[in-house]
């Protein structure tokens, strides 16, 4: 995933916003900051509790299939005969109060929403979401997280983000939630089939401290890449490349500054991630020689740092490092390439109107191995506050597991397209298109509950040509796919430095592309300085953990 905090361009990238059926269209890319941010407390512990029973959900069969790696299943037509996931209605008729996040408009308040009554109405009870609107602001969340648990009126179900610096989560978990263990571990999760649908590798986000403390998140395996519109790329023979110096060379060919026509959006952090793939760039953190090392110490990214240069001296950046109409630029063929969420970059309903194409990482030079990121896989979990009597637990369980509902569901259709007639309109093929009112209501509303979500499926209404296709990227791309090694461990140093130290190493990064640096302040001040701030001490909670529990 992205190096970067969880923001707008990453929830968009999963939110399938304008019809793709990605993480439930109404998850995030969790883009973890160094690995195992909200994870594996207590690795001793946590190595043998024994995790949920994956129990695949009974819906109808994929066009293309998926797999347990994080290939997603697709759908070239919506299933014409959705399946009955949840028997009764799982709510007591009491409010559940949630505190969640979204990174879109804010949804219509209850009383003028259609879907949010008609969700309640479903539910058996009243969703009362204080929904946080993370656009903007990369903190936001953070400190009405925080300030919520000072203050101590807490909500019945509140969201755990993977990477947006919550500290001492495991102690805050002992103190303030409950331990849902003996309702989750091994076949105890068969009572909540849309649970036992989610996969091994997102529930362990959720344990510490050898315990289950919450419902985790889906989220698509996939991570960042590059999207390029073809038609930008057609006069230099379209999206191919056969080494760095070639995307460069192209790029020259292409580059028309009187026209304002550029190759790459000006975001130099994610552009020096991807030309690290080029290169091999391992993921975040990876055994080297036995040792621990994480990518900002490795030659690959000090390669594509220098890459990143030349393309800088070649113009090949947008000009005003604030752009923020990217897709637009991209769409008017004023911009060949951007970095964006995969396969969520079609999510924007702009970018049906050009032909967008992934640049699948290839060698730098010849005889090199290039590599590719799984991303995170979660959002997080979602945790019960403990003042919530322990009678109602299997309630608010049974109230996600509604939520959690498989693709090819009766409760998924209505989950993702609201009410057929009023928020959707269903072709003849099977095919669900929202209409005015879906965008205005069921988008809104449905990204505001990120807390809880099913597992990724692959489906474009009306484009099942745009759906194989990338179902066949994300084949390509696992080919040669890396994984961050320390995902599943916790880092209390990571938790409460992570985020400011790698920011700061970004801002210092962008300062060396941009001109304002020499490029021997990385080796000589930048690198030193996020190890001693932070790097070293990760790397140190990291190793340890590994070794308690054999992984090293």
């Amino acid at each position: 995933m992205s190096s970067r905090n969880l923001n707008r361009r990453g929830f968009l990238g999963a939110a399938g916003a304008a019809g793709l059926a990605v993480a439930g269209t109404g998850a995030l890319t969790a883009c973890s900051t160094g690995g195992g941010a909200a994870g594996g407390g207590g690795a001793e512990a946590s190595a043998k509790v024994k995790l949920p029973t994956y129990v695949a959900a009974n819906v109808a069969a994929p066009d293309l299939p998926g797999n347990g790696d994080g290939l997603d299943p697709a759908y070239l037509r919506y299933p014409k005969n959705p399946v009955r996931s949840v028997a009764t209605t799982p709510g007591d008729g009491k409010p559940i109060t949630v505190l969640t996040e979204t990174f879109i408009t804010a949804a219509p308040a209850v009383n003028r929403n259609a879907y949010w009554q008609e969700l309640n109405k479903r539910l058996g009870s009243e969703l009362r979401m204080t929904i946080v609107n993370g656009l903007g602001a990369e903190d936001v969340y953070r400190a009405k997280f925080n300030a919520t648990i000072a203050g101590g009126d807490m909500h019945d179900l509140m969201w755990f983000p993977p990477n947006q610096g919550l500290k001492n989560v495991p102690a805050l978990l002992q103190a303030k939630f409950h331990d849902l263990t003996p309702y989750l571990s091994g076949d105890a999760v068969k009572k909540y089939p849309n649970l036992a649908n989610i996969p091994d590798f997102v529930w362990q986000t959720g344990v510490f401290n050898g315990k289950i403390w919450g419902v985790a998140v889906p989220d698509g395996r996939m991570g960042q890449v590059y999207v390029a519109n073809e038609d930008f790329w057609k006069p230099v023979g379209g999206v191919r490349f056969d080494s760095a110096q070639d995307f460069l060379d192209k790029g020259k060919e292409l580059l028309d500054t009187k026209r304002k026509k550029y190759v790459l959006e000006p975001a130099y952090v994610n552009h020096i991630h991807q030309f690290g793939m080029w290169y091999g760039l391992q993921n975040r953190w990876a055994m080297n020689g036995g040792k621990l090392t994480y990518m900002f110490e490795t030659d690959e990214y000090l390669a594509g740092i220098e890459f990143a240069l030349k393309c800088q001296e070649a113009k090949l950046f947008w000009p005003d490092p604030n752009l923020s109409t990217t897709a637009e630029k991209l769409e008017g063929g004023f911009l060949g390439a951007h970095v964006n969420a995969f396969p969520g970059h079609i999510s924007h309903s702009t970018m049906y109107d050009w032909p967008a194409k992934v640049i699948v990482p290839f060698a730098a030079e010849p005889g090199m191995t290039p590599s590719w990121h799984y991303g995170y896989g979660s959002v997080g979990f979602t945790a019960i506050n403990n003042t919530v009597s322990k009678d109602r637990i299997e309630t608010l369980l049974q109230v996600m597991n509604y939520l959690c509902a498989p693709f090819g569901s009766e409760e998924q259709l209505f989950r993702d397209y609201g009410l057929e007639g009023t928020h959707h309109t269903r072709a003849k093929d099977g095919d669900v298109v929202l209409n005015t009112k879906g965008q205005a209501e069921v988008l809104t509303t449905r990204a505001a509950t990120i807390f809880a979500n099913r597992p990724q499926a692959l489906y474009v209404p009306g484009k099942p040509d745009i759906t194989r296709g990338i179902h066949a990227t994300e084949v390509e791309l696992m080919k040669i796919a890396k994984a961050n090694v320390a995902t599943r461990y916790f880092s209390d140093t990571n938790t409460n430095k992570g985020p400011s130290s790698t920011n700061e190493f970004y801002t210092a990064i962008t300062d060396v592309v941009a001109g304002r640096q020499p490029l021997s302040s990385f080796t000589k001040e930048i690198l030193p300085k996020w190890q001693r701030t932070a790097g070293d001490a990760m790397r140190r909670e990291y190793e340890k953990a590994m070794e308690k529990d054999g992984s090293k």
